[in-house]
């Protein structure tokens, strides 16, 4: 076969250094923008983008010819900078992240779930949402290295 074809769906989720709620109603808007943007230049085209003030789910497709972590590097290097460029000084993502595959068929329910994280976290925070992920995904989960 003369072309390369790929349809990788991920579903990304990382969080704000120490869970601290710097992500505003104020910049939300223009911070999945910058993050579409990002994504669309690299080839690998957001579907949906959502936050609440403490992290953010990303749900894209995954260039053929990039891996996750270099996806992930660059949407959390490119956007944290824009962060501070709108007077976020104090501003960081954590170090680490989660990455999970979504099967064309589930993509309806992923997008749904971002959709309404406002009303996900009412109810739990972030911690207990990455763990249920995890476990969810059957991924090992130490809690001494994944929260910072």
């Amino acid at each position: 076969m003369s072309q390369s074809l790929a349809n990788i769906l991920i579903h990304v989720i990382w969080s704000t250094k120490e869970r601290r709620p710097l992500i505003s109603d104020a910049v939300r808007p223009g911070l999945h923008g910058y993050m579409a943007g990002i994504l669309k230049n690299i080839e690998s085209p957001a579907l949906i983008i959502n936050s609440v003030g403490d992290h953010v789910h990303v749900l894209c497709q995954l260039s053929k010819n990039l891996a996750a972590c270099k996806l992930v590097e660059e949407l959390k290097k490119s956007s944290s900078k824009w962060m501070k460029e709108q007077g976020v000084t104090n501003f960081a993502w954590q170090n680490g992240y989660g990455v999970f595959s979504v099967s064309q068929s589930n993509v309806d329910a992923v997008r749904k779930y971002i959709e309404d994280q406002a009303e996900h976290h009412r109810k739990r925070d972030f911690k207990d949402e990455f763990r249920e992920f995890c476990q969810k995904y059957n991924v090992p989960l130490d809690e001494r290295y994944v929260w910072d």
